[in-house]
């Protein structure tokens, strides 16, 4: 199943310009945000197995679609989870966790957005694997974590270097969390739909050319060990979003170093998702 955000609402996606208002469908029970929707994950979705549901109601573009988690609690963000990237970055790789830091909510936006790029700075991409999650996990294991989440989408944790390793200590936070900075979608793809949930194809181009390129099966913590993981420290609530880390590729690590012009289209897909496109503008 595939659940869009459009214009703010719940919708199951039938085709890439047709889908059905949950909350229409479902007389109100569920929705009609999809903050809401998240809250009730495993009821919706019992009543989604059983349901007799109606014809497409919807019309919609690209353009209409929003983040299909708009208003988590927390959105948690993870570092150096390829070897590759790891590598390319000077770091050795991560034993018990991977780095873990916050894109602030603000950063959020839906899968057409255009940025802006802040003055003086050098915006690099990265492309990941985003989660959000559908049921509150605390102190879970890594074998029944897959059955927390609600499902998975294309992300780019975008990101402004100069800010980001401003001393005298690294600000990762704020420079990684400058408005829309967080592009997520296209939408919401539940992992019964994948073949292998967990050797996906990732990557980017920028204006066409292929800047990054890897598998998610080479995550060094996978996704059930992410939750399980950072479920033994925090709570995670439904809705919650976690950027699980990008492959190698950056801006950063190339000689010489490139980072995003105005003007230029970045392109992002995941296997069996879709794609995000967004411009970036002075």
């Amino acid at each position: 199943m595939r659940i869009a955000n459009i214009d703010g609402r719940a919708t199951i996606v039938v085709d890439d310009h047709r889908g059905i208002d949950i909350a229409r469908a479902s007389a109100g029970r569920f929705g009609p945000g999809l903050p809401q929707l998240y809250t009730d994950w495993s009821d919706f979705l019992g009543w989604q197995q059983t349901a007799v549901l109606p014809e497409a109601d919807v019309a919609f573009d690209a353009a209409d679609l929003g983040c299909p988690s708009p208003a988590p609690q927390q959105v948690i963000a993870v570092g150096l989870n390829y070897s590759a990237h790891a590598s390319e970055s000077g770091f050795d790789l991560p034993e018990d966790l991977p780095p873990t830091f916050t894109k602030f909510r603000s950063c959020l936006a839906g899968p057409e957005a255009t940025v802006q790029l802040p003055r003086g700075g050098n915006t690099d991409w990265e492309v990941e694997l985003v989660v959000v999650m559908g049921r509150e996990a605390h102190h879970v294991s890594d074998a029944d974590s897959w059955e927390y989440v609600a499902g998975l989408s294309v992300g780019q944790d975008i990101s402004e270097r100069i800010s980001q390793l401003a001393g005298p200590a690294p600000q990762f936070s704020l420079g990684k969390s400058f408005p829309n900075f967080g592009p997520v979608g296209p939408w919401l793809v539940t992992p019964d739909e994948l073949a292998d949930r967990d050797n996906l194809e990732l990557g980017c181009a920028i204006d066409g050319e292929t800047v990054q390129l890897g598998r998610t099966k080479d995550l060094i913590f996978p996704v059930s060990t992410l939750i399980a993981r950072l479920s033994q420290t925090i709570t995670l609530y439904p809705g919650d979003v976690i950027f699980s880390g990008t492959p190698d590729g950056v801006g950063l690590a190339r000689t010489p170093q490139r980072f995003l012009r105005p003007g230029e289209k970045l392109v992002s897909w995941i296997e069996g998702i879709g794609s995000i496109h967004q411009t970036f503008v002075e």
